[in-house]
């Protein structure tokens, strides 16, 4: 338990700083940073290689945070997340006090609310959303496992949190979009 307190703590200087961090989520390792930074934001698209209308998505801890960061959250989105078996990541219209850059061409956001108890603390502590897009440069294959991370992403990051057998979920998230008139969508099973 030390550990993590202490690897939390280091990702969290990181993530004050606008430095980007390279951590286990609850789906497969991420790239993160302050999704409230736009210039740490411009740090994971030039890292990943990804053009910018390519969304990412964010984390938060609870159905609180996520409340601060979406205009309205449709009923459905709380029966979604609830049910789920998998980690689910909601596309919501009307983003809020996010990094612009980080939000869709059509005001949407892809926002997950975390299960795993090291993401959900850092969040918690750092009182802001983060981004997690998977630890790959764009177009390349989703590493299922720490060993499988590139050196280009190892030593493109400021900080790697130590905790590699931490990620025990190789697959990325579901992804649904909720639309204004609650219309649901699956874009990723």
């Amino acid at each position: 338990m030390d550990k993590q307190r202490g690897e939390t703590a280091q990702a969290l200087t990181v993530l004050k700083k606008g430095g980007l961090i390279l951590y286990p989520t609850d789906t497969v390792w991420g790239i993160g940073c302050d999704a409230t930074n736009a210039e740490a934001v411009d740090k994971v698209f030039a890292l990943k290689n990804r053009i910018e209308s390519k969304a990412l998505i964010c984390l938060v801890s609870d159905f609180k945070m996520l409340q601060q960061y979406v205009e309205e959250v449709p009923e459905v989105a709380y029966d979604i997340l609830k049910y789920a078996k998998k980690a689910t990541t909601i596309i919501y219209d009307r983003p809020l006090r996010v990094a612009e850059n980080l939000i869709s061409d059509d005001n949407s956001l892809g926002i997950r609310v975390v299960r795993d108890p090291f993401c959900g603390k850092l969040i918690k502590k750092f009182k802001r959303p983060i981004v997690s897009t998977s630890a790959n440069i764009s177009g390349k294959a989703t590493p299922m496992r720490f060993e499988e991370i590139s050196k280009e992403i190892l030593e493109g990051v400021d900080y790697i949190v130590n905790l590699p057998l931490q990620n025990k979920n190789t697959k990325p998230s579901a992804i649904i979009k909720i639309g204004g008139d609650s219309t649901v969508k699956i874009i990723r099973k």
